[in-house]
């Protein structure tokens, strides 16, 4: 039985909790089973690293910083191998490229294309735990190319479907998924279990806990996924499974609350409502690699139109510098962003089947005195952004109105 395993910065942060890891590695090894673990970079390796290049340049070229940002996961891979070997555990350390992991040339939020898993066979096959560095993978070039941030998770998910795995076991410093995020709202409760569909609208929703693009992979590929603490032992009972099938609680549809700080505006004013005005905005953002996720068009009124979009804030910049000739080009009065807002969202398949969601948490918001600034849903979603500084008060407004801390 071939499991896979991805420990993230902070289980992985001092030399103390690389060797409990090797630990629990080895002891999991010790019971017959096939283990290829993925590692993220030690602690804040990651952004000591990116500092270190805005000192030389501020603007560094996305090549190279690929190539400096996936040596972090590499002094993971390599340290931890030796805390197994010196557990007597036989382990090979193996870069992204020499575990087959094959991408696109995006540096910094790389796809990945493809994987050739026949050197990671190889070494299991041998009785060797494979410790593969995550968050990187070789560009058609042969070059380094980075996933982008929280990368390990989506490395990890598509090492699982490459080799069968049974499941993939994500272990970070908390102990799952919770109702919310519990620094936020103490009562938060963990979940023993969620919707692979929920898990994916709530990361990208700002949930951190999981790469969206890790949980994507999951769903598609239909491989259960275990969140756990790396502090808890194996076979607990703790941890929250992601999967397809879930048991819904009955009277209570809303599974969890995500909180998205990473979000800016930009509303475009009095825009000609004519055909193909959308396609020659966000025509040339998507080639400048900018993903836009809200979109709403107000009402024509005399034939104009006011048109509002978020990005997140490390587009906004980019976003900003397209935008402005953009609006003069398609005869906006003018362009105005916004970088004091944040998106809260309720999420739940059940959300779908029952009304009075909506009414229940605009109602919420409004007896709190939170002002909704825009609104955004899909089948099993309902987004309000509103301004940063109400954001937390208004999931812990939703968190007791949707009584999220009750085991129902």
């Amino acid at each position: 039985m071939t499991v896979v395993q991805k420990y993230g910065g902070t289980s992985v942060g001092s030399v103390e909790r690389l060797r409990n890891v090797a630990r629990r590695v080895a002891a999991r090894a010790a019971e017959g089973e096939q283990l290829a673990v993925v590692v993220s970079a030690m602690g804040k390796t990651t952004d000591e690293l990116l500092a270190l290049a805005r000192q030389v340049n501020p603007r560094p070229p996305r090549r190279e910083t690929d190539l400096l940002m996936a040596t972090g996961e590499m002094v993971s891979s390599a340290l931890l191998t030796m805390a197994l070997v010196d557990l007597d555990c036989p382990a090979v350390a193996l870069t992204g490229a020499q575990a087959g992991m094959f991408t696109d040339d995006s540096f910094g939020r790389a796809r990945i294309r493809g994987i050739d898993t026949w050197r990671v066979e190889e070494e299991l096959a041998e009785g060797h735990v494979v410790v593969v560095a995550g968050f990187q993978g070789q560009s058609p070039q042969g070059d380094y190319a980075t996933l982008g941030r929280g990368g390990s998770d989506t490395s990890a998910v598509a090492l699982g479907v490459a080799l069968r795995a049974t499941q993939v076991e994500i272990y970070t410093d908390v102990q799952g998924i919770y109702t919310t995020d519990p620094r936020i709202e103490p009562n938060a409760r963990c979940l023993r279990d969620i919707a692979s569909e929920e898990m994916l609208e709530a990361a990208q929703q700002g949930a951190g806990v999981m790469h969206p693009r890790a949980v994507e992979l999951g769903l598609l590929y239909d491989i259960p996924i275990l969140v756990a603490s790396s502090q808890a032992e194996f076979g607990s009972g703790s941890g929250t499974l992601i999967h397809r099938e879930v048991q819904m609680e009955p009277e209570n549809r809303v599974r969890t609350i995500a909180l998205d700080r990473d979000v800016a505006s930009v509303t475009l004013r009095h825009v000609p409502d004519r055909p193909g005005i959308a396609a020659q905005l966000f025509g040339p953002l998507a080639d400048a690699g900018i993903s836009v996720d809200t979109i709403v068009q107000n009402a024509s009124e005399l034939n104009l139109t006011d048109l509002t979009f978020t990005v997140s804030k490390g587009d906004c910049d980019q976003t900003e510098e397209l935008s402005r000739p953009l609006a003069g080009a398609l005869g906006a009065a003018d362009v105005l962003f916004k970088h004091d807002l944040v998106k809260v969202s309720l999420i739940g398949t059940g959300m779908q089947s029952g009304p009075g969601y909506a009414a229940t948490m605009f109602r919420s918001l409004s007896e709190a005195g939170i002002n909704i600034e825009l609104i955004t849903t899909s089948e099993i979603r309902i987004t309000c952004l509103v301004q940063a500084d109400r954001g937390e008060e208004a999931v812990r407004v939703l968190h007791s109105a949707f009584r999220l801390d009750e085991e129902i």
